[in-house]
């Protein structure tokens, strides 16, 4: 594994039941910046993703983090080497509060008070909604608000990597908007970010690099801004679903 990749995946199949999902998938995040993982709708990124974080395990290839292998280990075990996973339905706990959601996620904390007080400014900061919902249930808040919250519980304790599916889904453009700050924001921190999008115009905004999936397999990958002058390109690798 090169030093340059945080992330790197090698011929990773993976089955789900009867199911070959994954053909043997190669995939490299790059330390410090942003890889957009795109792909039509069961292209098998959200697959790609459950694997990394050992949901699903993979049959066969080996699955690396900064320069471990992890391709066997447990979801705990994973996420304990710095690696927050924020699924498409979020995972939120509806009927607590966005404070309790938080303090959750926060697993060196027992109470509010002893969640590093920085950290929570600077999340508060990304994402006015949660400090203004602290107290709120956090099933009333809207998806965008919701997002945001998921994002924050992610990130309530430092990461090296996030990994995020599908941050645009559903959103507003100002919403959006305030999404690519943040995960700019994250960027600039040193935090390296791995994220599933449909939205190729949120994706040209933010990716550094990219893969495009298809079938089970990566079948580009590349600089961001490359893929995003070339249209031609973009129709046959992503088609009109975009």
């Amino acid at each position: 594994m090169s030093n340059h990749n945080l992330l790197e995946l090698k011929g990773v199949h993976t089955h789900i039941g009867a199911y070959h999902i994954l053909h043997g998938v190669d995939l490299a995040v790059p330390r410090g910046g942003l890889t957009m993982l795109l792909g039509r709708n069961g292209a098998g990124k959200t697959t790609t993703l459950r694997t990394v974080m050992g949901l699903w395990q993979a049959s066969q290839g080996t699955v690396r983090f900064n320069g471990s292998d992890i391709t066997a280990s447990s979801t705990p075990d994973i996420a304990q080497l710095g690696i927050a996973y924020v699924p498409e339905n979020m995972g939120i706990f509806s009927d607590l509060t966005v404070k309790e959601n938080l303090l959750l996620a926060a697993r060196s904390a027992s109470h509010a008070g002893e969640m590093d007080d920085a950290r929570l400014k600077w999340i508060f900061k990304l994402f006015p909604a949660v400090e203004k919902f602290w107290n709120h249930p956090a099933g009333k808040l809207s998806g965008g608000q919701k997002q945001m919250l998921a994002v924050a519980r992610a990130i309530v304790e430092p990461r090296e990597l996030l990994i995020v599916d599908e941050p645009s889904k559903g959103l507003a453009p100002a919403i959006i908007n305030n999404m690519i700050d943040a995960f700019a924001e994250l960027k600039a921190r040193g935090v390296t970010l791995l994220l599933v999008e449909q939205n190729i115009n949120f994706a040209k905004r933010l990716g550094d690099t990219v893969a495009v999936m298809d079938n089970g397999v990566v079948v580009h990958a590349g600089s961001m801004a490359e893929l995003a002058a070339d249209e031609e390109l973009q129709q046959s690798l992503l088609g009109l679903a975009l």
